[in-house]
């Protein structure tokens, strides 16, 4: 199966399968099956295995799953056995907490820069990175070559910094702003974070008695 075939919904659902697996293989697991790993997750075994199935398969029929094997697998799919270089703009109090808090490199990429256009900002340190003026986002960038940027800046400043950074190599954002990078932009990577939307859903599954859907 081609990597343009397979849905969003599998997609999404692999850091979740790395994520058990990296628990199992810390706690001694050698080997789980599909039934076990669907107990343990809340899916189906056949859910399972057709996922794994959009990506060759990894288990054998009464053998199950080695969960090292394929703990390495998902890791290389997800492209976490190399750091893609990022940049963040936006060094108020989310961008600060996204820059020292997420583990960037254990997650597929390398923090290098950190941007923001208030001068009293410039020459602060965000966990490892020097905060950078963002006027100096081309240079920096043919210098470094960053192919992904965060996004924690005000929606009314984002499209014309988007279309700056797209100018400046920039493949990929993980968008914190309510720009909808997809209204102008076609062929680059985008995953849209919009954390009142996932508050407002939780909202609707408390009052509605909806359980729990897992992806």
């Amino acid at each position: 199966m081609s990597k343009d075939s397979i849905s969003n919904s599998v997609i999404r659902r692999l850091p979740r399968y790395y994520r058990f697996l990296e628990d199992l293989e810390n706690n001694g697991y050698i080997r789980i099956s599909s039934r076990e790993l669907s107990e343990k997750m809340g899916l189906t075994a056949s859910q399972i295995r057709q996922d794994f199935n959009c990506f060759g398969g990894f288990g054998q029929q009464g053998y199950g799953y080695k969960v090292s094997d394929l703990r390495r697998e998902i890791k290389q799919i997800l492209g976490l056995d190399r750091l893609n270089p990022i940049i963040l703009l936006g060094a108020g109090n989310l961008g600060s907490a996204i820059a020292e808090h997420i583990d960037f490199r254990s997650k597929g990429f390398e923090l290098i820069g950190v941007f923001d256009t208030d001068p009293a900002k410039h020459g602060q340190k965000i966990g490892d990175v020097i905060v950078q003026d963002s006027a100096e986002i081309e240079k920096f960038c043919a210098e470094k070559n960053p192919s992904a940027a965060v996004l924690c800046i005000p929606k009314t400043a984002a499209e014309k910094t988007v279309d700056r950074l797209i100018d400046c190599g920039i493949k990929a954002f993980w968008n914190f702003t309510h720009y909808d990078l997809f209204v102008a932009h076609e062929g680059i990577a985008v995953e849209n974070v919009h954390l009142g939307d996932s508050l407002t859903t939780l909202s609707y599954r408390i009052n509605a008695g909806v359980n729990d859907r897992r992806i």
